[in-house]
């Protein structure tokens, strides 16, 4: 039997188990899943689902979170906003409006930041846009073909023109 990509849960399973001195059939026992099954799904044979894991993850008393990252379920910024948001909600020490204030601004500045990446991306693809139709190719003729000018090009080639080049209106 072929070994399925699922990284490297099965891995990650087995070092957790003996670390907290599990056996295979303990382990197998106290999640609800059967011995074979755990095997298997340590051996990369079987991609378990996400509540097996959620059932596993309880009876090694670890992140749930964690294994659905290693088994492609979540990826890791999901799994770091979840964590976040747990931790919040869990402090004792403020009151239900104040957790979900917190939260409020948590996601505000997720937004603000994901929308400051965007416009960064955008800007890093219009240079290399630009600098891609800055080179200007050479046809048969010897004579220069361009293409588009980046935008803003023509308004600050004008702007820095002196006063006297400026054509008569």
């Amino acid at each position: 039997m072929a070994s399925l990509n699922v990284g490297n849960l099965g891995e990650y399973l087995r070092e957790q188990r003996r670390t907290a001195q599990l056996s295979l059939r303990q382990l197998a026992d106290a999640a609800g899943v059967s011995n074979p099954y755990l095997s298997q799904i340590e051996r990369g044979l079987r991609k378990p689902s996400a509540e097996v894991l959620q059932q596993v993850a309880k009876a090694l008393r670890i992140s749930a979170e964690t294994l659905y990252v290693r088994a492609g379920i979540l990826d890791e910024t999901e799994r770091e906003e979840l964590e976040t948001r747990a931790v919040v909600l869990a402090d004792p020490s403020i009151n239900e409006r104040q957790k979900q204030v917190l939260l409020q601004i948590y996601d505000s500045f997720r937004k603000e930041n994901a929308a400051e990446a965007a416009v960064a991306a955008a800007a890093e693809v219009d240079r290399a846009e630009a600098a891609g139709s800055a080179e200007a190719t050479t046809g048969t003729t010897g004579a220069t073909r361009t293409t588009e000018d980046p935008p803003g090009a023509r308004a600050a080639a004008a702007a820095e023109r002196p006063v006297d080049a400026l054509p008569d209106a």
